[in-house]
């Protein structure tokens, strides 16, 4: 329930809210799996296209590609403008996000991405492919601003980690289709030379509107209708999900606990936007800002050469690499898989601290053995698939992070700033140094990308084991008080899960957390 107060001159209306409670109450349904689906699976087409580039850049060099491209301006070029192109990307969709709404950015942004793809296929000069890896990386850099965003204010609090987490982490499912895929595209005896991989690509494009169908039905934030000033239509969609829910579930919905008093305005400036998440939330702006540069370089910087190791360490013809990469890619899934719940129980400080830790040292094994010559290609995968395993879901919950412990009017900037900042500073130098590493042939050269890399993992780990926020199945009101919310007022809506009461006629819902067969 909504009530509304008398407009200020200054700030607009003053409204009573438990909106947030209501959503922060509900159980696992349908409706959230609309919502996994419809917002999610973009992450799938970042990773196929990421990895495509990787898995196809011997082949896109060579004579009767139909570019005249090498094979490291494909890996360290192409990757770096795809990640600057997302880097400028979030900034820019992130603040309209905030100002505009969830829904409106993450249709327009995927637009972008697919009609970029798309001319990316059709490509017939280098610097055309330059340009469209550019636009492919815009329009995916402002998807992770609003996506993340509207996910995590429509996903209820006991859920909202793992959730995040396995939704970022299907990023790997996508490398795993990528992989895969290009091991068709490179086989000439299937497609000439010049056509495989503008297929992938082109796939690419009707992958992401299916989606864009898909994503129609899922509606805007009601927590962002309510700062906005459309409390009305906020109250018509949370009332029709508790509706739909309590008919999946047969019985009544507990009573919400927790109200919210909100000043409504229309927008809130990049001025007060930096002096709160740089002066008030200072140490959380430099969690934010480690976890990302960690993940960034690692990610950004190994992942786009992957395939280049393998041919020039150990002659793993090019159209065979793909395999080598479905394996690791399928590690990185199962990593924020099975370890996402435990970000909702055991808790974030220990499991964000736990996987940048173990991933780095990981590495830093993987790189000694690989020094002293002691990996296969096939072992250097297993190692990669441990040590990714682990950076997966670390990785995954840097996304987390920034989205839930700044205020509700910064999070979709939170994200965009340092998603741009920390890749910029990984993601764009990473492709560039680790291509120029690994094009000398020295395992010297290699050995160093792959210590720097550990070494940030590293540090990010200690950083969050002093700094990360304790937000596991808490409101997102309670981690963070919007700036529009009445001090006075204000209220933890959910400080975390209750125990479940069990359910009696048409009393409260029952177990507050959804059988474990039907747990995302």
């Amino acid at each position: 329930m909504t009530a509304a107060e008398a407009p200020s001159p200054e700030t607009g209306r003053t409204i009573t809210t438990n909106i947030p409670a209501r959503l922060d109450r509900l159980p696992w349904s349908r409706w959230h799996w609309t919502i996994v689906i419809g917002l999610g699976t973009v992450w799938i087409l970042d990773g196929l296209e990421v990895t495509v580039v990787g898995n196809i850049a011997s082949r896109l060099s060579e004579p009767g590609s139909g570019l005249s491209i090498s094979s490291g301006q494909i890996t360290g070029v192409a990757a770096a403008l795809y990640v600057a192109g997302a880097c400028i990307g979030a900034l820019f969709w992130g603040r309209l996000t905030d100002r505009f709404g969830r829904k409106k950015l993450f249709m327009i942004t995927l637009v972008v991405y697919l009609a970029a793809t798309a001319l990316t296929a059709v490509s017939w000069e280098a610097w055309w492919f330059f340009l469209f890896r550019f636009l492919t990386g815009f329009g995916i850099g402002g998807e992770y601003a609003a996506i993340n965003s509207a996910i995590d204010e429509l996903i209820p609090a006991d859920y909202r980690g793992r959730v995040d987490l396995i939704i970022n982490g299907s990023f790997w499912l996508g490398a795993v289709g990528g992989s895969l895929l290009s091991i068709v595209a490179l086989n000439t005896n299937l497609l000439a030379a010049n056509v495989g991989w503008r297929l992938t690509f082109a796939l690419g494009a009707v992958l992401a509107l299916v989606i864009l169908l898909v994503r129609r039905h899922v509606p805007e934030s009601p927590r962002w209708l309510l700062i906005h000033g459309r409390d009305r239509e906020a109250e018509e969609i949370v009332t029709d999900i508790e509706r739909r829910i309590e008919e999946e579930k047969g019985e009544r919905l507990r009573e919400p606990e927790g109200e919210l008093e909100i000043h409504q305005r229309k927008s809130v400036s990049f001025m007060e936007i930096a002096r709160t998440v740089f002066g008030q939330y200072r140490k959380r702006a430099v969690l934010g800002f480690s976890l990302f540069i960690g993940q960034a370089f690692l990610y950004n910087a190994i992942t786009f050469g992957f395939g280049a190791i393998l041919t020039k360490f150990y002659n793993v013809p090019s159209d065979h690499t793909g395999y080598y990469f479905a394996v690791i890619a399928v590690g990185n899934f199962f990593g924020p898989l099975l370890l996402g719940k435990l970000f909702d129980t055991v808790g974030r400080r220990v499991m964000i601290s736990s996987t940048y830790l173990l991933s780095g040292l990981l590495l830093f094994g993987t790189a000694w053995l690989f020094g002293r010559g002691s990996l296969s290609a096939t072992t250097l995968t297993a190692c990669w698939c441990v040590v990714l395993f682990f950076a997966s879901a670390g990785a995954s919950s840097a996304y987390l992070t920034v989205s839930e412990i700044f205020p509700m009017e910064t999070r979709a900037m939170s994200i965009a700033f340092f998603y741009a900042l920390g890749t910029a500073a990984g993601g764009i130098s990473g492709p560039l140094l680790f291509a120029d590493l690994t094009s000398t042939g020295k395992v010297a050269d290699t050995v160093l990308a792959f210590s720097i890399g550990a070494a940030l993992m590293c540090a990010a780990g200690l950083v969050a084991a002093f700094l990360a926020v304790r937000a596991e199945r808490r409101s997102l009101e309670d981690i963070a008080r919007p700036l529009t919310a009445a001090a006075s007022r204000a209220k933890a809506v959910t400080q975390k899960a209750r125990p479940s009461r069990p359910a009696s006629g048409s009393g409260p819902q029952g177990p507050s957390v959804p059988p474990a067969a039907s747990t995302p």
